[in-house]
């Protein structure tokens, strides 16, 4: 049974602890396996906040990841990745995995974060779709659409980001048609592509939702198309390594699915959930 999560945060992005820190809090967890997933840098008028890494650091996080990989090999396996940023510039490899991500958009010459905080996001509604939500949901998921595209990635993470600040409707109604087109429509053009979609807990460690990505109505329309999931925590501090993988699994067996991804040194494969 291999047990591991491959959205991981560090220093070098927007995370609190080094990659060894990291790798010590998976051994903790009982991980048999990790991998690294360092934000892709972003323009500085993009990421005035220093979330992703800088150009710079790229390759200083290759050279830490791989020398963590030999001082614990045969211990936990660990394996170099990125998420990669529409919005970024293709960073190039070689990459173990990508994870393929939107943050943010583009409206009326300006770019905004869609998960960066709940006041920016009522802002951003207010501002530049005329206060209509659900017009910010179509453009996020029309963007979205394209990320496999545009980032060459394995994995889709966190489809639905823009519910961050969405679990009580405070926003939009989720269910409402219109909302399910857009996610919906979203979906049909990334399926049938052998991808793999995360099931992400991340903002429930950081105390933003109790539930994770993707919303049950997805997960089920992922499963009846075959598409292929996998769990992760988006982890971004070295005790969330694993966090609420057992809810997670439970969601995802309870929208059909009976098996995960989980990367090998062969690449993915399924393992029972």
């Amino acid at each position: 049974m291999i047990l591991q999560n491959l959205h991981t945060h560090t220093r070098y992005g927007d995370g609190k602890n080094t990659p060894e820190e990291m790798v010590l809090g998976a051994i903790r967890a009982g991980c048999t396996a990790l991998g690294f997933s360092e934000h892709s840098p972003l323009p500085p008028t993009l990421d005035p906040d220093g979330w992703t890494m800088v150009e710079p650091d790229v390759e200083r996080y290759r050279s830490e990841v791989l020398t963590l990989r030999d001082k614990y090999a045969g211990v936990l396996s660990l394996y170099l990745g990125l998420e990669q940023d529409m919005d970024s510039s293709l960073t190039e490899g070689p990459w173990d995995y990508r994870i393929g991500s939107v943050h943010g958009l583009h409206a009326n010459g300006c770019y905004f974060s869609v998960d960066n905080s709940a006041a920016v996001f009522r802002e951003t509604i207010r501002q530049h779709f005329g206060g209509d939500p659900l017009a910010l949901a179509e453009a996020y998921y029309r963007k979205l659409s394209r990320v496999a595209e545009a980032t060459g990635c394995e994995i889709v993470g966190h489809f639905d980001l823009l519910t961050k600040f969405n679990e009580d409707g405070s926003f939009f109604d989720e269910s409402s048609p219109r909302y399910q087109k857009a996610a919906l429509d979203a979906l049909d053009a990334l399926s049938g592509k052998g991808l793999i979609f995360e099931i992400n807990t991340g903002a429930i460690s950081r105390g933003y939702r109790t539930t994770p990505y993707p919303a049950p109505f997805l997960l089920r329309e992922l499963c009846r198309r075959g598409e292929a999931i996998c769990i992760t925590s988006d982890s971004h501090s070295a005790d969330t390594i694993l966090y609420a993988f057992a809810q997670a699994t439970e969601l995802a067996r309870s929208c059909g699915f009976t098996e995960s991804m989980v990367l090998t040194e062969k690449g993915f494969i399924p393992q029972p959930l």
